[in-house]
């Protein structure tokens, strides 16, 4: 379940303020492999495996952030040909491998009415589309490249 709460560190920002990359983001234990995370802006989301019911797990996470991401890259384009209120939905439902605890493939399959479209401008907007992702998808840049991921770090929390 994801909703909006007042966290600490938020500030409180009206809805037009562009998230800063430095924004605090953390988790907190609630249990037995169950976590909430947060931003500093007050979002708040429930993390934990599959049986701990209403929850996402970190790799539902990942891939609604790929999803979410190449959403968000490619609007303008589809709303500029679509209208503002054109609808999509964007699935990543590829399967994990067990074995390897990991995902090898992450697909994106949009579901989108394109049928108002001739063949031409259809194809010309789905090319314009998968620009935007490729120039404007940070999670999947950022998937695609590699991301390195040092060891974790752990700290004793600072009392006060």
């Amino acid at each position: 379940m994801t909703e909006q709460t007042t966290t600490p560190g938020a500030t409180g920002a009206d809805s037009t303020a562009t998230p800063s990359p430095t924004d605090p983001l953390w988790v907190e234990r609630n249990g037995t492999r169950t976590y909430t995370g947060f931003s500093a802006r007050g979002a708040r989301v429930d993390i934990g495996p599959v049986e701990a019911g209403a929850v996402f797990t970190p790799g539902e996470l990942l891939k609604i952030a790929l999803a979410a991401c190449a959403g968000m890259s490619s609007d303008k384009a589809f709303a500029r040909r679509l209208g503002d209120d054109y609808r999509t939905t964007i699935r990543v439902e590829d399967p994990k491998d067990v074995a390897d605890d990991r995902y090898p493939v992450l697909t994106e399959k949009f579901e989108i009415d394109l049928s108002t479209l001739d063949d031409e401008d259809r194809a010309k907007l789905l090319t314009i589309a998968q620009r935007s992702i490729d120039k404007a998808c940070t999670v999947g840049r950022t998937l695609k490249a590699g991301a390195q991921i040092p060891d974790a770090q752990f700290e004793q929390p600072t009392e006060g």
